[in-house]
């Protein structure tokens, strides 16, 4: 609200960094409790960013629908436009899973398209729509998962539980065994690994909340 005007929707805001605790519900300002959300991101400990798919103002107050890393994939809850600050990404992430590729784009041009390993017909990488939820770098980067994992908000259909965790996907670079499997190919559990340097590469461009789009 700006000098006592009445609140409107911010055209164009596609992220939303948490400023205070908050939660997300089924709908604006009431319905079913779906997440608890914080400024503290909840694997890495940064500044928890979100994509934002919708606004709305109800009874004067702005409320922003995020997209939660949650169960099922592309799931999403309402917040307090209170409690959030509006921002915009210009960059998109495509993976392409019959070309085994990740496309980078800003301001809708592609800059980068990257080989990458996908899941294999066993435990497919899952489609649809999701979004960066954080950047965890890795030391060292000669562990399995390189030198960054991103995670995303999506899920394996396949898994319910992999290695002790619940089954998130994510793009992450590749080292120690996960060399075995070479670019190209379609052959993880399910996350897209590519290569350190391209990993690298990436982290010095997105940030959480960036759209990523699976078909």
């Amino acid at each position: 609200m700006v000098d006592g005007g009445p609140v409107q929707v911010v055209h164009g805001a596609n992220v939303a960094r948490i400023l205070f605790a908050t939660k997300a519900t089924a709908e604006p300002g009431r319905g079913r409790l779906l997440a608890r959300l914080t400024p503290v991101a909840p694997l890495g400990g940064g500044e928890a960013q979100y994509a934002v798919t919708g606004q709305k103002v109800v009874d004067g107050r702005l409320y922003v629908r995020v997209m939660l890393a949650r169960r099922p994939n592309g799931s999403a809850g309402w917040v307090a436009g209170d409690d959030v600050a509006l921002d915009r990404t210009r960059w998109r992430i495509g993976v392409d899973l019959r070309a085994r590729t990740v496309t980078v784009a800003y301001d809708g041009r592609r800059v980068k398209t990257i080989r990458a390993v996908v899941g294999s017909p066993l435990s497919p990488t899952p489609r649809g729509r999701f979004a960066v939820s954080e950047l965890l770098p890795q030391r060292p980067a000669s562990g399995f998962y390189g030198s960054l994992v991103i995670p995303l908000t999506a899920y394996s259909d396949t898994y319910t539980e992999y290695q002790g965790g619940p089954g998130r996907v994510a793009i992450h670079g590749r080292g120690g065994t996960s060399l075995a499997d070479p670019l190209g190919t379609a052959s993880s559990h399910g996350c897209v690994r590519i290569s350190n340097g391209d990993a690298d590469w990436l982290a010095r461009r997105i940030e959480p909340g960036v759209p990523v789009t699976v078909r």
